[in-house]
């Protein structure tokens, strides 16, 4: 480890990231800050599934990931992460937050009908309207708005957020340079909000029923979050979206790496079972290098899950089933 990692890699939650420098002065960002900054950044042990928890725990780094993870909380810029299925590209961002303890991480799963609007903030104009009672005021219009995950990572915080983008590459065409306006301006506009009469409107974040302040309807950033996109390479992005990330291929562990993971996961083997387990990742790793399948490092974990409950992984090709490969069914 060098002296600049803020990131490290180790899975055991520090305070480093109060050491991050300061932004380069093309990424400073004047978002105003909050008197009290909202719950889950304040408290995010109380807010994480545990299944998020055990992701952050055991995700193992390579010196390449942590590398390109301390560059991109530096540079204050998304970082786009491809490879193949099960390769651990969105547990990276768990691992983060986990690490730096940056609360829970806030999750855009992307689909292709997802819009940029879908991630910045919805707003029940028909619920409001049902709710207008003749000679009265309108009822609070910041009731009816809750942001999304992208617009709640972009809130004012003295932490950054982790923002998991995933699976762009399932997204409209559009969707990834319409987010490269938010990512440079470090914020978005409220229309709802921006023609209001009122400085400030309270309203939903996407992980909390605690409302939050926003002034003349417009949200910046403090701290720029750490935003994780994404990618199985399924098509190809614009090399405008490109040059505002930084780009890391998460490639397939080696035996040692895999048995890093292994034991990461199941720290309590016996000596036999722990040989059974490398014998196993050998077994995966031929199975994996030696044809055009792919394989997912959970597939093993499932293997070695089972076997740890004295499975028989060769009867009825229970084997076969665990270990079916994901990009077709019919190769041997």
């Amino acid at each position: 480890m060098t002296t600049w990692q803020i990131y490290q890699g180790s899975g055991s939650p520090h305070n480093g990231i109060v050491h991050l420098p300061e932004p380069p002065p093309w990424r400073r960002f004047d978002g105003v800050m909050p008197e009290q900054e909202p719950t889950p950044t304040l408290d995010p042990q109380t807010t994480r599934p545990l299944s998020a928890l055990i992701r952050g725990q055991t995700f193992q780094a390579s010196e390449e990931v942590i590398d390109c993870v301390n560059a991109a909380l530096y540079l204050r810029r998304p970082l786009f992460v491809t490879g193949k299925p099960g390769t651990g590209k969105s547990s990276l961002a768990y691992a983060v937050a986990h690490e730096l303890q940056l609360g829970s991480v806030l999750v855009w799963p992307i689909t292709s009908r997802t819009t940029l609007q879908n991630g910045l903030y919805s707003y029940d104009a028909i619920g409001r309207f049902q709710e207008v009672i003749p000679g009265k005021d309108a009822p609070d219009i910041g009731r009816y708005i809750r942001l999304g995950p992208l617009g709640t990572a972009f809130l004012p915080s003295r932490r950054p957020r982790v923002l998991l983008i995933d699976e762009i590459d399932k997204s409209d065409i559009d969707l990834p340079n319409d987010l490269l306006h938010v990512f440079e301006e470090g914020g978005f506009d409220i229309p709802e909000l921006t023609r209001l009469e009122q400085p400030h409107v309270e309203v939903f974040p996407y992980d909390s029923q605690h409302r939050v302040r926003i002034i003349h309807g417009r949200i910046t950033c403090h701290a720029f979050p750490f935003v994780v996109i994404t990618s199985n390479g399924e098509r190809e992005l614009s090399p405008p979206f490109l040059r505002r990330c930084l780009q890391l291929l998460m490639k397939e562990p080696d035996v040692k790496e895999l048995t890093r993971i292994v034991h990461a996961h199941f720290a309590q083997l016996d000596s036999t079972r722990r040989q059974a387990c490398e014998a196993l990742v050998q077994q995966f790793i031929t199975r994996r290098d030696q044809s055009e399948g792919n394989l997912a490092t959970d597939q093993l974990l499932n293997a070695i899950y089972l076997i740890m409950q004295n499975v028989d992984l060769d009867q009825r090709g229970l084997r076969e089933a665990v270990w079916r490969f994901l990009n077709t069914l019919e190769m041997p």
